[in-house]
């Protein structure tokens, strides 16, 4: 379903696009479906990233290919097909913003790619094929249409969305991205047009677990109040969490200390104390033959401030010790505050020590297992990100890289799904009138659909950089000589609308979940 749209007559410009992503004039708005968030906030973020990690990344693990809209029914086109709606463009790869060259005999596999996971209409983890593309703030991922938008029940997208790039049996080695907010075409989202089966979509950055706090309880231990206070308050903001508490925690690990208080004496027992410095009884003033009463009027010394000597000097009498010659001070009689007296005067001393000052946070979980998670940075600086390539004429030859599952038509079981895969061959027109298909391309691929639905195709591809310009995904598989036989991989033709809709997608932040 071709529409031919411009801005004032302007078109795409061709060639190649500086790295600040120069928007051409190739896509109206109304191309354009509104944006629908995945993850609104911080906290549903972080409880999708915990579904995936739980129970030893077990969802992961137990996730099928995505089997919707897998077969077409496609026949090659040798007239009409899909066509350029205005000059052909590209977006540079993250990297490759400066072109090199480069042969290699064998093919290196990007690490831009990966699997998207999500629960499907059934109720069940599934996974697609996705990759990691160019965007102006390293976040954005694109894939098959209906690997992100539920096209099975009433619900607007697919639920717990997330990409992990280079994922491997339950192995996520550069993070799970939880998906933050999805676009796509105004046809695909209202008439589920198989000419605009594609999504891009916006992720916060990655996160790999830290910790595993099981039983329904909560401890963590920070350096500063200010985390712990920050900790405190996002517990208090979750329901799964209650009974949140914070309390300082001292350490005479001086070497690690980031933090020295002053405090009073009257807040610790003498023990405490002894505990905290590791004086002696001695050095700490020992209790005296005629201890000071525990009522004895005393006025706290703030003014003074008298901090400057920390350990006793004995006394004559062996038990009071003397500060400097200048105060005679002992305890209480119930070991609770260090009093000082200067003729008839007596004050309570404050003390100060160097020791280590933490937060713990506890908290009561509704939760059978909490998990904390760690940020690891943004998608396209710990990947990269494929180059974006529109308005290319067919017979261009592609590299398709996905995630190949399923059987042939015949029973064959030639993929397992579990490794990246890769295929090579020229772009051709293709038709395909089930999925309202008007303006395809195809390839020649065994690929089999399950899986390798979302699978990117790479015109230009470097082998040595492992970068090279997103021209299509895979939305279908098809067996075009009617053998039992999958031979054919389909794809909507990326043309300026397709551009409109990345653009609008590749300038969007998404920020961090922790």
């Amino acid at each position: 379903m071709k529409r031919t749209l411009a801005f004032g007559g302007a078109v795409a410009a061709a060639g190649l696009l500086a790295a600040g992503l120069t928007v051409p004039a190739s896509a109206a708005p109304k191309d354009q479906a509104p944006s629908v968030i995945l993850a609104n906030t911080n906290l549903a973020a972080r409880q999708i990233a915990a579904f995936w990690f739980g129970q030893r990344a077990a969802n992961l693990i137990a996730a099928t290919p995505y089997n919707v809209e897998t077969k077409v029914v496609a026949k090659h086109v040798s007239t009409g097909g899909p066509a350029a709606d205005s000059k052909p463009g590209v977006v540079p790869a993250i990297g490759d913003e400066k072109k090199t060259t480069a042969k290699s005999k064998n093919v290196n596999l990007p690490r831009t790619t990966g699997k998207v996971f999500f629960i499907g209409a059934d109720h069940k983890p599934h996974w697609c094929s996705a990759t990691s593309v160019q965007a102006n703030y390293r976040n954005l991922v694109a894939t098959a249409g209906h690997c992100v938008y539920d096209t099975e029940s009433n619900k607007a997208t697919l639920d717990k969305w997330v990409f992990i790039p280079g994922y491997y049996e339950g192995k996520t080695p550069w993070g799970i991205y939880v998906g933050k907010q999805a676009f796509t075409h105004y046809d695909y989202d209202v008439y589920e047009d198989g000419d605009r089966n594609f999504a891009f979509v916006t992720v916060y950055d990655g996160v790999l677990p830290t910790n595993v706090t099981k039983g329904g309880t909560y401890k963590k231990v920070w350096e500063t109040r200010a985390e712990a206070m920050a900790d405190a308050s996002r517990l208090d903001d979750d329901p799964a969490y209650s009974n949140v508490q914070t309390e300082k925690i001292y350490t005479r690990d001086l070497a690690h200390s980031t933090q020295v208080e002053e405090n009073w004496v009257h807040d610790h027992t003498r023990d405490e104390i002894k505990r905290l410095t590791g004086f002696s009884d001695l050095e700490l003033g020992d209790k005296p033959a005629s201890a000071f009463p525990v009522d004895v009027a005393a006025h706290p010394l703030v003014d003074a401030k008298f901090f400057e000597d920390v350990k006793a000097t004995p006394g004559p009498d062996g038990g009071e010790g003397t500060n400097g010659g200048r105060d005679n001070w002992a305890w209480t009689q119930n070991e609770q505050n260090l009093v000082s007296k200067r003729g008839d005067t007596y004050t309570w001393r404050s003390f100060h020590t160097e020791y280590d000052l933490d937060f713990k946070v506890t908290a009561t979980t509704k939760r059978g297992l909490t998990i904390e998670l760690k940020s690891v940075g943004r998608l396209g600086d710990n990947v990269g990100g494929q180059g974006l390539a529109y308005n290319q004429k067919l017979g261009n030859p592609v590299f398709v890289f996905g995630y190949p599952s399923g059987a042939h038509l015949d029973g064959n079981h030639a993929y397992t799904g579990k490794t990246l895969k890769w295929s090579y061959g020229k772009t051709f027109a293709v038709q395909a009138p089930a999925i309202k298909g008007e303006e395809l391309q195809g390839m020649k691929s065994s690929f089999t659909g399950e899986g390798s639905i979302g699978s990117s195709w790479l015109l230009k591809y470097n082998n040595s950089r492992r970068l090279g310009y997103l021209n299509g995904v895979t939305i279908g598989v098809a067996d075009t000589d009617a053998n039992n036989r999958f031979d054919t991989s389909v794809s909507p033709y990326f043309d300026g609308e397709t551009y409109g809709v990345y653009k609008a997608a590749a300038n969007v932040w998404s920020g961090k979940i922790v």
